[in-house]
């Protein structure tokens, strides 16, 4: 696996960036001994620097706080590794049975984490997510977590536009962090593709993180379109949740909602996806290659993010990025409606 240039930062980091949601703990609790041995592997199997893409939301700061821990344990020094950091949500008190910020999504957590999308609160997030590092670590790549989500709960079109000014007094904060020269790169992370969209024609981006959005269930001819003019600008584009949250390849989870199979609103996409799967298992591919390539498969992407809580997964992930999709599997999903006819770009 070669480096590639990320976008105009000037870095130069392998097109696999690992995803930290599991050193916080999604969706169940794992120990730190697995934690440790994940990290280990994401050092033995990918060339450094090594990217792992975090936030203060995940875990409420547990995957920084245990991150800079493995860092340390394993000897990892600051040059050895791209450390971004989705600027959004504080640490806070946890007063309550479990975290408010996200119910049911996170476990065994000691802290709540509350929401400040502002000039003040970016700062204040920067700051704190270096501290639950431990210090011995930068934060290169930063951006502003979930906009999409502070701008859905508006409660009226003033209210949307109050939070529209706050997300760009953040970039602001950006802004000044990247002239002092404490990052390198100002990006954004979003599940809703056009709020990056409406982002971007205010702030002068780095790097874009698209969840959920281009993947092989999911690929509109208008983000298409969007993606081209990203990558004309040079703005460096990162692709994660290629399964859709795990759905693509088994999982219970789609976009992170858990799916229910009696549910007739959720059985078109068991149906779509009992349909990949039969048609993988007839062409002999394998469900989470073919995600994997469709997803890297734009030009203007130059790296994926792929979270795993096993370490055995990382050495699969890193394969499977070099997997190759026969052309004429790409047809037959075209043929069987599963891959849009008019899609220009395939692995």
């Amino acid at each position: 696996m070669q480096l590639v240039a990320f976008g105009n930062t000037g870095l130069m980091t392998p097109p696999l960036i690992f995803g930290s949601t599991a050193l916080g703990n999604l969706f169940r609790e794992f120990s730190y001994e697995s934690k440790l041995e994940t990290m280990r592997a994401i050092f033995e199997h990918l060339p450094k620097p090594v990217v792992i893409d975090s936030a203060g939301k995940y875990g409420a700061g547990l995957a920084l706080e245990v991150m800079g821990d493995c860092l340390r344990e394993l000897g990892v020094g600051d040059d050895q590794v791209v450390i971004s950091n989705k600027l959004a949500w504080l640490r806070a008190p946890l007063t309550t049975p479990e975290p408010t910020f996200e119910p049911g999504a996170w476990f065994g957590l000691e802290h709540d984490a509350v929401q400040d999308i502002s000039y003040a609160g970016i700062r204040k997030c920067f700051e704190q997510g270096l501290e639950l590092l431990g210090g011995d670590y930068s934060t290169q790549l930063v951006s502003v977590h979930d906009p999409d989500e502070y701008l859905d709960a508006a409660a009226s079109p003033a209210d949307r536009e109050r939070r529209f000014d706050d997300i760009l007094g953040a970039y602001q904060a950006l802004g000044e962090l990247k002239a002092q020269g404490q990052a390198r790169g100002i990006g954004v992370g979003a599940k809703n593709w056009k709020s990056i969209q409406e982002i971007d024609a205010q702030v002068e981006l780095d790097w874009v993180m698209f969840a959920n959005s281009y993947t092989l269930y999911s690929h509109p001819s208008d983000l298409l379109a969007f993606m081209d003019s990203l990558h004309a600008k040079g703005v460096a584009i990162i692709n994660s949740a290629v399964f859709n949250a795990g759905f693509l390849t088994g999982g219970e989870f789609f976009n992170y909602v858990k799916l229910d199979p009696a549910n007739p609103e959720d059985q078109e996409k068991f149906q779509w996806r009992q349909k990949f799967f039969t048609l993988c298992e007839q062409h002999g591919q394998a469900p989470a290659e073919v995600c994997i390539q469709f997803g890297k498969s734009h030009p203007g992407i130059v790296a994926l993010a792929l979270s795993t809580s096993r370490p055995q997964r990382v050495k699969t992930n890193v394969e499977a990025m070099s997997a190759r999709v026969p052309a004429a599997f790409w047809d037959v999903l075209k043929k069987e409606g599963l891959l849009a006819d008019d899609h220009p770009y395939i692995a």
